[in-house]
Formats: structure tokens, sequence, C-alpha cells
């Protein structure tokens, strides 16, 4: 496995592979990485064969993070994920730094950045308001650096997703984005790599996310549900945790990202939840 810190050194090894001809599929990851992460180096080793090269990259973006969010606590260990990105069969590690990634920000010598206008508005865009614009500013200097035929991410991120979907497009990046499954501890807990900040309490109440999804499920099973109601129920539900302290719960379009009034079998549900001081989110097609 060859490891790339350089923006520069990335481009040439890129653009190098693209005048071969090689497939290339990029997983792009914050590191602290688990079993979830792990997951998307399989389906990306699998969209562009034994013969292709898959780029994981870790980097923990600073302009994703709100000024009072856990940027400085987020968990690192890059010997232990270098480790488990050889094992897993990544062909190239990419971990540029920020002075690489945004040079002369500090200074304002930076100052560009994407923003998508539509599907990043509610839920995680309410709570987080410059979240997205820092997801989509560096997934499209990362498509930049790495000129992917594929890029995998996870869909416990299921707005995220979206949002980074519709900037493809939007600005016609010749890349397919596959949105893997999420993996979920056997309780049913999705992975996270917040989720070594939780107690062992906090861990046991966590989930309730889960559960809350399989009721919701359960409700709309055999006929539409006002969603005023679904939601009052399931804020009663979440209080079988009492560590939990619910930032929003949304049902919605799974397309258009926008709320519906009846919740019935197909449409999509999200919710993010606190535990102490950690924020998890997760997300079920009904």
């Amino acid at each position: 496995m060859k490891i790339v810190s350089s923006v520069a050194a990335m481009q040439r090894l890129a653009l190098k592979w693209r005048r071969a001809g090689t497939r290339v599929a990029l997983v792009p990851t914050m590191g602290y990485l688990h079993d979830g992460h792990l997951s998307l180096v399989k389906r990306a080793r699998q969209a562009v064969g034994q013969a292709g090269l898959v780029v994981a990259s870790i980097y923990i973006n600073p302009t994703q993070f709100g000024p009072k969010e856990d940027l400085a606590k987020y968990p690192r260990d890059l010997p232990r994920d270098t480790q488990l990105c050889q094992t897993a069969g990544v062909d190239v590690l990419f971990t540029p730094d920020n002075a690489e990634m945004y040079p002369g920000k500090a200074e304002g010598a930076y100052s560009t950045f994407v923003v998508e206008e539509s599907l990043a508005q509610g839920m995680e865009g309410a709570s987080r308001p410059t979240h997205f614009c820092g997801v989509t500013t560096v997934v499209a200097k990362l498509f930049n650096l790495v000129l992917p035929e594929v890029a995998v991410f996870g869909q416990k991120d299921y707005q995220q997703a979206a949002v980074l979907q519709r900037m493809t497009e939007d600005l016609n990046f010749p890349i397919k984005l596959i949105i893997a499954p999420t993996l979920r501890a056997d309780d049913g807990l999705a992975l996270s790599s917040r989720n070594q900040y939780l107690n062992a309490e906090e861990r046991a109440q966590a989930t309730i996310l889960f559960h809350a999804l399989e009721a919701s499920k359960l409700a709309v099973k055999s006929k539409p549900v006002a969603a005023a109601r679904l939601k009052a129920d399931l804020q009663e539900f979440l209080t079988a945790a009492p560590l939990a302290r619910l930032d929003y719960l949304e049902f919605f379009d799974p397309l258009t990202l926008q709320p519906v009034s009846k919740v019935q079998r197909g449409h999509q549900m999200a919710l993010a939840v606190f535990f102490g001081k950690t924020r998890l989110i997760d997300n079920a097609r009904l």
C-alpha cells in the first residue's frame, strides 16, 4: 500500500492512472476506522475489480465542524487506521493535512467553497448550518485530486449521501456514487467513530435509535400514519432511554428530502439524538 500526503503527488498519480485507463474507486473517511468503513473498501474493490485501484482518504475536515463541535476531540489513530487499510486491501492511502487541503486559509488566501442549496437545508443542515458546505467542498476537492470513476459512501449519513449525489450531478463530475448499507452492532446500533465517546450506560441506551426506527416501520406497515402523531408517539418512546435528548426526528420523501404530513411505507426516517455530549444519527427506509 502506498501512502500519499501531498496534494501534488496525489494529482500526479491520478493523472497517471487516467492516462493508463486504470479504474479508480475512492473511499473518503475521517479516520478512526471501524468495520463500516472497511465494508466501504470492500464495496469499492468490487466496483473496480482486482485490476483497478482503491484509494482511501483519511482527513478530518475542519470546515464541516461548527465552532462548538468536537473537532479538537475527534478520535484519531493514524497508525491503527493505516494497518486496517493495508489489511483491507487499500492500494493508496491519501492523508493530507490542513495546509495541503486549505492552503493559506488562516490568512484569507483560501476562500472558495461549494454550496448545495436544496437538499442540505433541513435536518443536519438545520442543526449544523455550516456542515454541508464543508462536506461538499472537501469531497469536490477529493474528486478533483483522485479523479475516481467510483466513490463509495455509507447510507448511515443518508442526507449527506443525497447532497453529494446532487452535487456530483450538478457539477458534472463523471463519477458514480455507490451508497453502501449501514453496518450495525449486534444490538442494532449503527457503527460510528463517535460511538467510542459513549460511556457504558450511554452505550446501552443508545440502541433506542435502532428501536425507534423499527417501531416506525411497524407503525406504517399496514396503513399511512399522520407524521405529527407518529412523531409524538416516538418522542414518548424515546423517554425509555432517560439519557437520550432528541435533536430532530423527521419523516421525508427519500428523493426530495421534503417532510411528509402522512408517513407510509417507502418514506424515509432520520433522527439525531444526544447522549451526554455525544450526538448520534441514524435513518431507515420505512
